[in-house]
């Protein structure tokens, strides 16, 4: 005989809404984890170290505004390497610079002087920070340098790529770049997690849809 109670399954129409609001949320965010760590893979498999020689023009100095290193503010110093063979200047991001005790001041950097053989990794740009829609380069101080803005406001002609130097000179700079897969297993743990709420909402959709049917009445 069957029991004193049945179960229905009778979803809810809000609780279709959230069951999909969920899911979706959740699909979106682990795709978009999803791409992220593809990406940090491909910068991986792609990465091109290059040696370069020449001469760097100390007066065309750019300090990359709000960089971090060892918990201490700071910049990263942007220069124009002027190549020994000719040709067009490649930009080089030569390492980060403690910011002075004052905003106003800044650090002098240590440029060395006639012909340097430098290495490093080639990059099709530098990465990009965070700007106010609109904002622009201002003085020394930049929070981006773009090819096109550093040609514009120097008149130089650049290569279509930028180094990040990675071999040491005497200049105190430090060069601690972070590895070009760093937070690769972090995007595909948020992914698995955002997949998982996605997964989720779907199966607490069905287990509440079901209600129990009061018995006849007899």
């Amino acid at each position: 005989m069957p029991g004193p109670f049945a179960f229905a399954f009778r979803p809810r129409w809000w609780g279709c809404a959230l069951a999909a609001a969920g899911c979706a949320a959740g699909v979106a965010l682990g795709n978009w984890q999803s791409g992220r760590a593809e990406e940090k893979r491909a910068a991986r498999a792609g990465v091109e170290r290059v040696a370069l020689s020449g001469e760097f023009m100390p007066e065309f100095t750019v300090y990359l505004d709000h960089k971090v290193h060892r918990g201490r503010p700071g910049y990263h110093v942007v220069q124009p390497l002027r190549p020994a063979a000719g040709g067009a200047h490649v930009l080089v991001n030569r390492g980060w610079i403690a910011a002075g005790s004052r905003r106003g001041d800044l650090p002098e950097v240590r440029t060395p002087a006639g012909a340097v053989a430098i290495e490093g990794v080639k990059l099709d740009r530098f990465p990009r920070a965070w700007a106010p829609a609109g904002a622009g380069p201002e003085g020394r101080v930049w929070q981006n340098v773009t090819r096109e803005d550093f040609a514009a406001w120097s008149g130089l002609a650049l290569a279509p790529f930028v180094l990040e130097q990675h071999s040491a000179l005497e200049d105190g700079l430090a060069r601690d770049w972070p590895a070009p897969d760093l937070g690769l297993e972090k995007h595909l743990a948020y992914a698995l997690q955002w997949y998982s709420l996605a997964a989720l909402s779907v199966v607490l959709f069905v287990v509440l849809s079901f209600r129990r049917d009061a018995p006849p009445a007899g």
